[in-house]
């Protein structure tokens, strides 16, 4: 297929920015140049809070998003399921503001909470500071369900390329750990494995948004040198046994460098026994969910996350 019309329009306006190569400038300079793009705006919540929870490296900012919920007889909110949210930006960049759009959506599209998590980012906190923060971070939800109103048995975890190896990590780390009990998982375009050689990786090394030296750097700056790493919770498509995850939604672009990496996680988990849909977008790119809703594709992968989200949550609630 060739690339989505609309999608084009969107790469045309980012390539019309002239910002440079993240790899070319470094760290400090690629995160203020990523917060000078345009982005989507999310509808109205009922509250938006930001907080902050004890963390293994310090504090961590967390952004908690709040539906309006249904009430019970007694005049209680009734409690809400939730998804514990990471962003993208290849464990270097982004913060809160780069998944604002995302979590409105979901927040508003399934009535949920959504709990937004600002981790430590490379090259100044190494793996395994990412996974450690998202994984205390679902603990804390966890713990804190009565708090903020979330239905403990009905909490899951999710999240966009990087943030998306963060999910899929957490859910490694919450089966491993006797964590917590996880009823799904949503993976965007995730970030999984550090084979550059693939054929989604050769098609698209250039000119697709996000690019081959790009995703290289990333991983240098992640794991803190060129060698790579085995660990699993660090590069989930080289855990050895993927069985007993919570039922997965994979969504990834035909023209994304890490399509591959998603389709193969995806089936290593149905063949694993885990519930898995995992969808190509033909003529999508990286990122592609989080463009503006006059792309249409975009509207159909959100809502395609929203559905998976609601019917995992109902299932649960059985």
């Amino acid at each position: 297929m060739p690339l989505d019309p609309q999608i084009k329009v969107v790469l045309d306006q980012i390539a019309a920015l002239g910002l440079p190569p993240h790899y070319e400038v470094g760290a400090v300079q690629a995160r203020a140049n990523a917060a000078s793009r345009p982005r989507a705006q999310g509808p109205e919540v009922a509250s938006v809070e930001n907080r902050s929870i004890a963390g293994p490296g310090g504090p961590v900012p967390i952004r908690v998003y709040k539906p309006a919920g249904p009430s019970t007889s007694s005049g209680r909110m009734e409690a809400l399921p939730a998804i514990v949210w990471a962003h993208g930006g290849g464990m270097v960049i982004g913060t809160l503001e780069t998944c604002d759009y995302i979590c409105r959506k979901l927040c508003v599209n399934v009535g949920c909470v959504v709990v937004s998590v600002d981790y430590r980012l490379a090259p100044e906190h190494t793996f395994p500071a990412a996974p450690d923060d998202f994984y205390v971070a679902t603990e804390w939800v966890a713990d804190k369900a009565d708090e903020l109103g979330v239905d403990v048995e009905r909490i899951s975890v999710g999240g966009e390329s990087a943030g998306a190896n963060l999910a899929a990590a957490v859910t490694l780390m919450a089966r491993d750990r006797g964590g917590p009990s996880l009823v799904h998982q949503t993976l965007v375009n995730p970030m999984l494995d550090t084979n550059f050689d693939t054929a989604s990786y050769n098609e698209n090394a250039e000119g697709y948004f996000l690019t081959r030296k790009t995703m290289m750097w990333y991983w240098e700056q992640y794991l803190g040198s060129s060698e790579g790493t085995k660990d699993p919770y660090a590069v989930p498509l080289q855990a050895k046994d993927v069985s007993g995850l919570p039922p997965a939604l994979l969504i990834v672009g035909e023209f994304d460098p890490l399509r591959d990496e998603t389709e193969a996680y995806g089936a290593r988990l149905a063949a694993a026994g885990v519930a898995t849909t995992c969808t190509r977008y033909d003529g999508g790119v990286h990122n592609f969910f989080n463009m503006p809703p006059t792309v249409d594709k975009a509207t159909q992968a959100v809502a395609q996350m929203s559905d998976a989200l609601k019917a995992a949550f109902k299932e649960s609630a059985r």
